[in-house]
């Protein structure tokens, strides 16, 4: 039986034969085609994601530079004990202006320049593209934080509209002789960034520094009316967050708020129901809105379509995309796992593979009338 079914020969037609030969051909050329395709186009865009999350750091690391020298000259003394790679940024455990507790190792861990290129990725993900206008809600808990989004915004050349609250938890800006404003002033003298805030509150409970010391509180309030920028205090958090959203929407003018960026955990960006604890950090996915009279900004702007970024449970920030946690010393701009997520997701290969697929499919299925 083996021996007659291997001498029994097979004929296929010739013409079979040929149509055959014709579809393998040019599967062969598609194939060829898009592996040349792939090859070029998803480097290039990658390439030039790195190359904005590299120079993102790259300012951060000139921020920091500023900071800490700015801090010798005008500020308290860095506490090497507690500010081990001395940016400048680390706070006091307690001062009159802060708020609430906080980790130590969450502020240092923040300080990582390439926070900044985290900040560039993320917005990337949520498709921003440069000379957009982006709303950030910023408490002074994290300084760093602040500096990172405006490092990254510079790097993408986007338009920033920041509120900032001046109150802050433990080892944030929570000096009263360098606070938020003395930092910012610091990198505006400077020339780093030129964005300034639309708008100040007192932060703390209720977004009116009841937790803070009374004379803290008296700091900070002359502070604000000083600076000539918009006082907000509102109690009330449904009003409070419609008098952040009209500034928002008046600053941006014609332009559209492509995206918004909670920094911290204030209060009006947050919000007073459950639901923000469910949240995940970096580019937020909302399942359940709560009660517009609960809401913070942050979920005020994502009802809105308006993709919303979450910058504060610092551990699983890090934990998710590759960055130390509390370095010593402090990683160089530039270096670090998260530069490898580059190219992991990118919407061209993506894009390329299923229309290769497409037309694998469209030859096999029409190739009698292509005469293949």
């Amino acid at each position: 039986m083996i021996k007659l079914f291997f001498s029994r020969k097979r004929n296929i037609p010739k013409e079979d034969s040929g149509r055959n030969q014709g579809v393998i051909f040019v599967l062969f050329a598609l194939s060829i085609l898009f592996f040349v395709l792939a090859k070029s186009f998803p480097s290039r865009e990658g390439d030039k994601l790195k190359g904005e999350m590299i120079r993102a750091s790259e300012i951060m690391a000139e921020a920091v530079d500023v900071i800490r020298e700015c801090r010798g000259e005008k500020g308290p003394i860095i506490d090497k004990n507690i500010d081990l790679n001395q940016t400048g940024l680390i706070g006091l455990e307690f001062s009159p202006i802060t708020t609430s507790i906080g980790s130590l190792e969450a502020k240092r861990t923040t300080t990582n320049p390439n926070f900044a290129a985290l900040i560039v990725f993320l917005l990337k993900e949520a498709k921003i593209e440069r000379g957009d206008t982006i709303a950030v809600g910023a408490s002074s808990s994290f300084p760093s934080l602040i500096v990172a989004v405006f490092s990254a915004a510079k790097a993408m050349n986007l338009k920033l509209i920041v509120i900032n609250s001046l109150g802050a938890s433990q080892w944030g800006a929570n000096s009263p002789d360098f606070h938020w404003l003395d930092m910012q002033s610091c990198l505006l003298n400077a020339g780093i960034f030129d964005a300034k805030p639309i708008g100040l509150s007192l932060g703390g409970a209720r977004d009116e520094g009841k937790d803070m010391n009374p004379e803290g509180r008296f700091l900070l309030v002359n502070e604000i009316r000083e600076s000539g920028i918009f006082f907000i205090h509102e109690p009330d958090l449904k009003r409070n967050v419609e008098a952040r959203m009209c500034l928002y929407e008046e600053k941006a003018g014609e332009g559209k708020i492509k995206a918004f960026i909670n920094i911290g955990g204030s209060w009006s960006n947050m919000g007073e129901d459950p639901e923000i604890l469910k949240l995940r950090p970096g580019l937020v996915k909302i399942k359940q809105f709560p009660p517009a009279e609960k809401r913070g900004v942050l979920f005020a702007m994502a009802a809105l379509n308006i993709p919303a970024f979450h910058l504060l449970y610092i551990k699983g920030l890090v934990e998710r995309y590759g960055l130390s946690w509390d370095p010593f010393p402090l990683p160089q701009p530039g270096k670090g796992k998260i530069y490898q997520l580059v190219g992991k997701k990118q919407t061209s290969f993506l894009l390329l593979t299923a229309a290769y697929f497409l037309l694998v499919i469209l030859v096999m299925v029409f190739r009698n009338k292509l005469g293949l």
